[in-house]
């Protein structure tokens, strides 16, 4: 009775904060399995259980459905990352902790996953949505993960690395294990999202990223304290 309750009162505009939430809710589920080309508006209204035309009272299209829904995924992740790099830190415990929270935050988002993993492969093909992703969420924080490179280069901790290439390789560490994963099951004969396979994979990463950031007296002296 109170789920019926609810659905009732979701299906009007009574509940705008509830209803839109609800909307995309069921809508980056839908986009993150289908994309955008796949994605029915009538599969994310009877989700969201709401009618088509609430759904198109609170978004305009499904194109705008679409962007509202990458918003909100790479928004959460900006705003988690942010403050790990807001932390009083050195910049060598810095950037461990922001691989490390970054790899956290792919592996137990997998809708979030997925969803940005289909945004970056339309991007390739034209979206309009690219350059507002790029200054919003990506921007602020190559920003400040190059101002922590910089700090670390000229306290003498880190190699004198370009951040320009540097960043991309880290993103590239954690991301393209969750992306080939289904590949390396069928080739290598093991889930690579187990808990165990992704505990391992997680202490491979900063384990490479240690190894090619840090001078090595640094390094040792890291692994030593």
């Amino acid at each position: 009775m109170v789920t019926r309750g609810l659905a009732s009162r979701l299906g009007s505009r009574g509940r705008p904060e509830q209803s839109r939430a609800a909307i995309l809710q069921a809508a980056i589920q839908e986009f993150a399995q289908r994309g955008i080309a796949g994605a029915r508006t009538d599969s994310i209204a009877h989700a969201a259980k709401v009618n088509k035309a609430l759904l198109y009272y609170y978004f305009r299209d499904k194109e705008t459905l679409y962007g509202a829904s990458l918003d909100h995924a790479f928004g959460q992740m900006r705003d988690y990352l942010l403050e790990v790099l807001d932390r009083d830190l050195a910049p060598g415990d810095k950037i461990l902790t922001y691989v490390g929270s970054y790899f956290d935050y792919i592996a137990s988002h997998k809708l979030n996953r997925d969803l940005i993993q289909m945004e970056m492969m339309r991007s390739g093909h034209g979206s309009p949505h690219l350059k507002r992703i790029a200054k919003q969420y990506f921007q602020p924080l190559y920003v400040k993960l190059g101002e922590v490179l910089r700090r670390g280069i000229a306290a003498g901790e880190f190699r004198p690395v370009n951040p320009l290439q540097f960043i991309p390789s880290m993103v590239a560490l954690v991301v393209f294990y969750f992306i080939s994963a289904p590949v390396t099951k069928s080739v290598l004969g093991f889930d690579p999202l187990s808990a165990e396979q992704i505990a391992e994979r997680r202490a491979s990463v900063l384990d490479f990223i240690s190894a090619a950031l840090f001078l090595p007296n640094k390094k040792q002296e890291r692994v030593l304290s």
